[in-house]
């Protein structure tokens, strides 16, 4: 099951006695946890049928009781185990997933690395219990999946909104959630998010972020260019190297693909950087869009241009990283690598 899945199951009130959820990815977890407390009982049954318990302080007597005792006044209670991945004698539970109570509902939250279910806990799991492995998504899920989220919260984005959440918000899913909860309080419901509401409701500078910096070095805008790094290195908190490294490093990837495919149509480029089109029949439009500022910056940086600036950002992530690098700040770094990625 995936989360969603697992999600709506609680929600249609079909529940099972055991639930496993294990992962690097907090985000998930810890939705699918705050569904188990907000929505499975009402508060009155809360104050005798609701446990929660912490791995660091627990062990598997401890759970096992809590699990078997009779609800309350009710058909069923709810028992959480948080940070199992604390408790020393977590495989002890095996016993109990072999054979749990009908009326208790045991979530047990396995966080920050995935749990061995080749074990004999694992592999009771498997055969009794509803098991969810929450993994960190890859940075070219992150905009499918934030497009979704968007959609489960009542609104649209445009595609120019999405890829400046993308290269702003980066790959934190918590970050993510939490500024669009603070975006949806200030519009509309059903609105379509676009970059000004973006901009005026999540605090991205209209002149000073990595992607109007993606732009100006597409165009090779010097002065342009100049400005927002020298904005971004007196303010480095704001704007980390790696952050503005790992966002130039995107874009002239899809730029070197874009040269590949640069006589091919419209389409046929932005499907092979990866782009995806909501409505089929407004694609070739929508790739027109997407693929300009590419078109663009290939009489700029042409293959072999290019090649030599993936290799600069190479060269500048080891330099910040410490590798050939004595004492450079952030903000000199930056200042350096784009002085010479403009001069390629």
């Amino acid at each position: 099951m995936t989360h969603t899945d697992i999600i709506k199951s609680i929600r249609n009130k079909e529940y099972k006695p055991v639930y496993f959820i294990h992962g690097e990815e907090s985000f998930f977890i810890d939705e699918i946890t705050n569904v188990f407390e907000n929505e499975i009982l009402d508060e009155a049954s809360k104050s005798f049928n609701y446990t929660v318990m912490y791995g660091k302080d627990s062990d598997f007597r401890l759970v096992r009781d809590n699990a078997t005792r009779f609800p309350m006044m009710s058909t069923h209670q709810l028992v959480i185990l948080k940070e199992a991945q604390e408790m020393k004698s977590l495989k002890e539970l095996k016993a109990y997933v072999e054979k749990p109570s009908p009326t208790t509902i045991l979530l047990i939250c396995h966080k920050h690395k995935k749990y061995d279910m080749r074990s004999a806990l694992g592999k009771a799991l498997k055969a009794n219990a509803v098991v969810f492995e929450a993994k960190k998504l890859y940075d070219n899920e992150i905009p499918k999946w934030l497009g979704n989220h968007i959609g489960s919260l009542g609104f649209s984005i445009e595609d120019d909104a999405l890829d400046l959440l993308t290269e702003h918000l980066g790959t934190n899913l918590s970050k993510i959630s939490n500024e669009l909860e603070k975006l949806s309080i200030n519009i509309p419901k059903g609105s379509t998010i676009n970059t000004k509401m973006i901009q005026d409701n999540i605090g991205i500078s209209k002149d000073y972020n990595v992607f109007e910096l993606q732009e100006a070095l597409g165009s090779k805008d010097s002065m342009k260019t100049h400005r927002i790094v020298n904005h971004f290195a007196s303010n480095s908190r704001k704007y980390p190297l790696m952050m503005t490294l790992a966002s130039l490093y995107g874009f002239f990837s899809k730029l070197y693909i874009a040269s590949k495919y640069a006589r091919l149509s419209d389409l046929e480029m932005a499907t092979a950087l990866g782009f995806k089109f909501r409505d089929p029949n407004k694609a070739k439009y929508a790739a027109k869009f997407r693929v300009a500022k590419f078109r663009a910056s290939i009489k700029h940086y042409p293959m072999r241009k290019t090649e030599k600036i993936l290799s600069l950002l190479h060269e500048y992530d080891l330099k910040y990283k410490g590798v050939g690098n004595v004492n450079s700040a952030e903000g000199e770094l930056l200042k350096e690598m784009v002085i010479r990625i403009l001069a390629v």
